[in-house]
């Protein structure tokens, strides 16, 4: 369960830090404070069992005949990057207590910046690769909305795009890479995978598995090509920089690399795809942060760079190389959070981060330039500090890679070290010089709290460089031990390993990168150039803006050729898309001959067919003339479709069909007071009657066509022998493992219980959907408005006003009558609920006839007379139905089962008796209660239209096209 809160906890952090009040700062950091840091102190109480190289494991059922299933796990790799997300989460907070301003929506930044920690922390502890990807995508949401976080930015909102689009390509890349190493490996299960490494690698898909799960991760990880979303990412507040670009989101595709290695590296595929990836990005970040005048800028090109290194390193393959692998990948995090938090702390004091106009500001800004500046020395890799010791690591594996005659990557990696000190002290040239600042002279050093996580920060850069292997060499062998099982390499984190090669290549690229950075600023006017030199032309963001105005222009194009405003060109296209492929399907399936051997005609049922199509094509025809017609003719079709299943022995069918032909004609009447008139054009004025005609013979002979390809699946697939098919199963099994006789109500609540719970889900969305786009039609006062002219008109009939007539409509004799029907209506509704699991009836089936007892007080009464004394309040209805069927399918975990698994409990009571009680009837009563609602809430929209659109004498209309006359 340690698992299982520590990903449940900060989402519930999420959900409460949403609903606290705004422009609350302490209380809002506070809680976020407090999310993070339980967290961390549960993850840390687990450090004892994780240094023994004990694997935690948690798995909760979901679907287990595929594979599906809730499984979280823990090793070294998994703890260390829990720390690191936890620990920099917990300094971040704090920071952002002071940076965001109190006009600033706070709760909802430290929900986005909770919900995000969940979704990185999901990710590392993902024990299902399906899983992982789900919760991979989250990352993208949850880092969308924070990039995004000031939304009236256009700078924002276009980095945030950028950021969604490419990383969702990737996250889908990588949902196809896991499906096929899934289906190669036999299982999802990460640990079943593991054990499969060299069967994996010497598969025929191994190489298009490689690619997909490499995009997957290069994108997330801003590695070349995919680097230039990055940069634009900076538009987020800084604490969202610091957090997202130092421990979190940036690492996710290293950490996926990692976490994969043993299975997917080792090959020359991998070395060629991950390293020249590596390279390319870590050359190109390094070079380009060089010539940035933004400070949030320049620190997003050399974290490009740094990543590309880390990358590089799981490129190369070896051992030790995966070690420095996951040491740099700490380091990075510790120096890269400081500097971005520093720049925060400048732009927030300075009112600018432009390089071109900051210098002296270690006179005003002391300790944040003394901070500043050692941390800057981390990443360019000085002795004593800690991105000098895995960076000297990385040069010591690409002398390894080289050789004589091949000693590209060396180059590639001083290349890289001259750069970054060049960028490093491009940096730290702000604090020197006279000063100069452009917000004026008030400049002054943040609160005390505010500089505290740097100055954390960078005490762990100094006492890592100092003393390594007392400070972190028992987490780093734990994290590479989970990775390398047995391939663990001797590997030594002293500070001096004697006058070596490696060495030398630091020495040069330290006193190379600060001669060229000297030349720059003499030769190039470093501070006044506005173009990159030799790479201003490999502009990302120029192509990927071109290609997202190409798809645009592509898809309003084909728009152009297949939508228009008109319904029925629409709907031809479907209707030949649906008999194609209904006809494609007909034709594989096996028994396509055997369609032909027709069995007897049953004339009764064929009469009762010939009235169904009768009905059909008369409805087809009066819709020319009349609507209601029209509508009254569908009618008789769904009473003919209801008979046919009660023919053929459905019952749940027929009475479902039923009750929806009963709800269906209601919304369709309510709806046609609202359609348009049919206004005739020009154009179709002057069509010839041969045209129209031919149109029509179009519309029929199509219309046939479909109804004849389904009728034909249809027969195929009743006249298939029962060994054939899957009924046998369920007929079988309904009452031994379903605890009911009635197949048809079993099979929705539990065989395919799943399967019901995202219908009754999707319907509620529809419910929603159509309550918010009529909403603002609603009026205020659920009344009949008079016009100020007559301000109390009398029907002459009945002698009562308006309002009168709607508060006593029940007063008048047939709706006494009537009235009775509500409750005799109810109780039919419960017996049809009760019986629903072994006999026809069902929670759907006693919604819908609930619904409609509902719908008869609303017509004898109207919606205010009804509203105002029963209360129905639809959307608790939808929100207790969606619960109570959410809380059946959590209750079975309780027990060890897979979600939604129902039990059958035979209880017996003095008075009643024995009662059946299966699991299922909590499910049944939740879709029970969401169909009622949803019907209850789309209807009572639609008749809050007409309320609204019943005016009095001498009022306008509402402004829609009037109905056209029968």
């Amino acid at each position: 369960m340690l698992l299982l809160s520590l990903i449940l906890l900060p989402f519930l952090g999420a959900a409460v830090a949403a609903c606290m009040p705004q422009h609350a700062r302490n209380r809002e950091a506070w809680f976020a404070a407090i999310i993070a840091l339980c967290g961390l102190l549960l993850t840390l109480s687990q450090y004892a069992v994780i240094s023994e190289g004990t694997v935690l494991r948690y798995q909760l059922s979901w679907l287990s005949a595929f594979d599906l299933n809730l499984i979280f796990r823990m090793d070294g790799l998994a703890w260390l990057f829990t720390v690191l997300i936890q620990g920099i989460c917990l300094l971040v907070v704090l920071y952002a207590r002071y940076y965001m301003s109190p006009k600033d929506p706070v709760p909802r930044f430290f929900a986005f910046l909770l919900a995000f920690m969940g979704a990185m922390q999901g990710v590392v502890l993902s024990g299902n690769l399906i899983q992982l990807v789900m919760f991979w995508e989250l990352t993208s949401l949850t880092s969308f909305l924070l990039i995004g976080y000031w939304h009236h930015r256009p700078d924002a909102r276009r980095g945030a795009r950028m950021a969604f689009t490419v990383t969702s390509i990737g996250g889908l890349c990588l949902l196809v890479g896991v499906l096929l190493l899934g289906h190669v490996a036999g299982s999802y299960d990460l640990d079943q995978i593991l054990l499969q490494a060299e069967q994996i690698k010497a598969h025929d898909w191994y190489l298009p598995i490689l690619i997909l799960i490499a995009l997957g991760a290069l994108t997330k990880s801003a590695q070349f090509p995919f680097h230039f979303w990055l940069p634009h990412a900076m538009a987020a507040p800084t604490p969202v920089s610091a957090y997202l670009h130092s421990a979190t989101m940036v690492k996710a595709g290293i950490f996926l690399l990692m976490r994969l290695w043993p299975v997917l590296a080792g090959t020359p595929e991998w070395t060629w795809i991950i390293g020249t990836a590596g390279v390319c990005t870590m050359l190109i970040g390094a070079f380009l942060a060089i010539f940035q005048h933004d400070l949030k800028g320049l620190l997003a090109y050399s974290t490009i760079s740094h990543l590309g290194l880390i990358t590089c390193l799981l490129g190369i393959g070896t051992p030790l190389a995966m070690v420095a692998a996951i040491f740099h990948t700490l380091n990075h995090a510790t120096f890269k959070a400081s500097l971005f938090m520093a720049v925060g702390i400048i732009d927030h004091e300075t009112g600018s981060r432009d390089m071109r106009k900051l210098s002296g500001l270690r006179r005003v800004l002391p300790y944040t330039a003394a901070l500043a500046i050692v941390a800057s020395a981390a990443m360019a890799g000085v002795p004593l500090l800690n991105g000098f010791l895995s960076k000297e690591m990385f040069f010591a594996e690409a002398l390894m890679v080289g050789s004589a005659s091949n000693w590209w990557m060396s180059l590639a990696a001083v290349l890289m070290g001259i750069f970054g000190v060049a960028y490093s002290l491009r940096f730290i040239q702000v604090f020197f010089g006279s000063l100069q600042t452009d917000g004026g002279t008030d400049v002054h050093e943040p609160p005390r709290w505010m500089r505290f996580p740097v100055e954390l920060l960078v005490l762990c850069c100094l006492v890592v460089g100092i003393l390594p292997e007392l400070s972190i060499g028992a987490l780093l062998q734990a994290a590479a031990a989970s990775v390398l099982g047995e391939q663990l390499p001797e590997y030594s984190l002293a500070i001096w390993h004697g006058f070596n090669l490696p060495l030398v290549m630091s020495i040069i690229a330290f006193v190379a990168g600060v001669v060229f950075y000297q030349w720059l600023c003499r030769k190039c006017n470093l501070q006044q150039r506005d173009k990159v030199p030799l790479l201003h032309r490999l502009n990302g963001k120029e192509t990927y803006e071109t290609t997202m105005l190409w798809l645009a222009a592509g898809a309003a194009r084909l728009e152009r050729l297949v939508s228009t405003k008109r319904l029925q060109p629409q709907l031809l296209l479907l209707i030949l898309a649906g008999v194609l492929a209904g006809a494609v399907l007909l034709w594989m399936m096996p028994g396509y001959p055997s369609i032909f051997n027709l069995t007897p005609i049953h004339w009764p049922f064929a009469l009762l067919w010939i009235v169904g199509c009768g009905c059909a094509i008369a409805a087809a025809w009066q819709a020319k003339y009349h609507r209601l017609a029209a509508l009254i003719l569908v009618g008789g079709t769904g009473i003919v479709t209801s008979m046919t299943f009660m023919w053929l022995s459905a019952p749940d069918l027929a009475l479902t069909q039923l009750m929806v032909e009963t709800v269906t004609t209601i919304l369709l009447l309510l709806g046609l007071r609202w359609l348009p008139a049919r206004l005739v054009s020009k154009k179709q004025q002057m069509l010839t009657r041969n045209r129209v005609k031919l149109r029509r013979s179009r519309d029929l002979l199509i219309a046939v066509s479909s109804g004849v390809v389904l009728t034909l699946i249809s027969y195929l697939i009743l006249i298939q022998p029962e060994n054939q098919t899957i009924s046998r199963f369920f007929i079988e099994n309904s009452l031994p493992l379903g605890g009911g006789s009635n197949v048809v109500n079993v099979l929705l609540v539990d065989f395919r219980s799943f399967d019901t719970l995202g219908e009754i889900t999707v319907l509620s969305i529809v419910a929603l959907t159509v309550y918010a786009l009529l909403r603002r039609f609603r009026p205020a006062a659920e009344s009949i408005k008079l016009p100020p002219q007559q301000t109390n008109p009398v029907d002459p009939a009945s002698g009562q006003t308006p309002a009168e007539q709607a508060t006593t409509g029940y007063l008048q004799v047939p709706g006494i009558y009537l009235r009775l029907l509500l409750p005799i209506i109810i109780v039919v509704s419960i017996y049809f609920f009760m019986r629903g699991h072994n006999l026809p009836g069902g929670g759907f089936i006693a919604g819908l006839i609930f619904a409609v007892g509902l719908i008869i007080q609303y017509l004898l009464a109207g919606t205010a007379w009804v509203e105002a004394r029963l209360k129905m309040q639809p959307h608790r209805w939808i929100s207790v139905g969606l619960g109570l069927a959410v809380l059946t399918g959590l209750g079975a975990w309780f027990f060890g089962y897979p979600f939604l698994t129902t039990h059958t409990a035979h209880v017996y009571l003095p008075v009643l008796g024995a009662l059946h009680l299966p699991s299922a009837f909590i499910f049944d009563l939740g879709v029970f209660a969401v169909v009622v609602g949803t019907t209850m809430l789309i209807l009572t929209a639609l008749a809050h239209q007409s309320v609204r659109s019943h005016r009095g004498p001498g009022q306008n209309p509402d402004p829609v096209q009037p109905q056209e006359k029968p």
